[in-house]
């Protein structure tokens, strides 16, 4: 009878174990609590409520922060308000990162500032295993500047859906079982971040940063993070169960409203496509050739 008390124990620690190995949660909505400052914190500023927070950049530095927490799979959104004024070379970044090395897996917005009467620059990259390369660039329909607006990530086993404001912008999809690459089992950081990126970002790299308008200042309020904490368990944050919302078979497609809008999006705003840019890739990535 010992014995059996001592199995039913044994097992009973084991189901807890492994339950607490990875969970599904939301952050709270403090900066302070749920993000570090990676660097420059003279350039950071939170408020005391830790509800709201600015990145600057000047010409000794830009800034940057990332989630304390490595997350697998989920939906994060932030709302920003961009640089006003004259942005040209300034990048503002949200995205998901697994780490700085040559395998790492990343999940990019990218904000690319301009001259003063030009619209900024929004693009979006993948790399799986430090493949990268697959930039998407798009103009906003609306001043990103004036206001917050939200952008997401929906990232699942099926496919990474970018978002801004609800309007699916980019849809890439796992098509790992006909040799794509896709980031699925790397746990990433939420990481937001402003920089000099003045050799690419505006007009590739023809238009520099007038640093007589510096600081430059991007701002960050109202996050959601509903994803999988990791604790070592790429097999709980994969499974499709209620607290991994995302990985029902639902998210798998967009609706009929997301694939209309996701058609909008491409027919008016989208300026650059990897996918059709054949003297870049004169052979296209397979994942260009595979149906959305």
């Amino acid at each position: 009878m010992k014995n059996c008390h001592r199995q039913i124990i044994f097992i009973a620690l084991v189901t807890l174990n492994l339950i607490k190995i990875s969970v599904a949660t939301l952050f709270s909505g403090n900066y302070i609590q749920d993000f570090i400052i990676e660097y420059a914190p003279n350039h950071v500023y939170t408020s005391p409520n830790g509800r709201f927070r600015t990145l600057s950049l000047d010409h000794d530095s830009g800034s940057g922060f990332a989630s304390k927490e490595k997350l697998l799979l989920g939906q994060f959104d932030m709302q920003i308000k961009l640089v006003p004024g004259r942005s040209a070379g300034t990048v503002v970044a949200f995205y998901l990162k697994s780490g700085d090395g040559n395998n790492r897996d990343e999940v990019d917005f990218e904000f690319l500032g301009n001259v003063i009467g030009k619209p900024y620059g929004l693009q979006t990259n993948i790399f799986s295993d430090g493949s990268g390369n697959r930039e998407q660039r798009i103009h906003l329909w609306f001043d990103p500047t004036k206001d917050f607006h939200t952008y997401s990530i929906l990232w699942n086993i099926y496919l990474t859906m970018f978002m801004v404001d609800g309007i699916p912008i980019r849809v890439y999809r796992n098509h790992s079982d006909k040799g794509v690459q896709y980031p699925q089992w790397k746990p990433m950081n939420l990481v937001a971040s402003i920089w000099n990126g003045e050799g690419w970002a505006t007009r590739g790299g023809k238009d520099k940063i007038d640093w007589s308008k510096a600081p430059f200042i991007a701002s960050f309020r109202n996050y959601k993070v509903d994803a999988c904490f990791w604790r070592g368990n790429a097999g709980f944050c994969r499974a499709n169960r209620p607290s991994n919302w995302w990985n029902n078979p639902r998210f798998s497609q967009l609706n009929p409203w997301q694939r209309k809008m996701l058609i909008w999006v491409r027919k008016y705003y989208m300026y650059y496509d990897y996918c059709t840019d054949h003297k870049r890739f004169p052979s296209l990535p397979k994942e260009c050739t595979i149906a959305l």
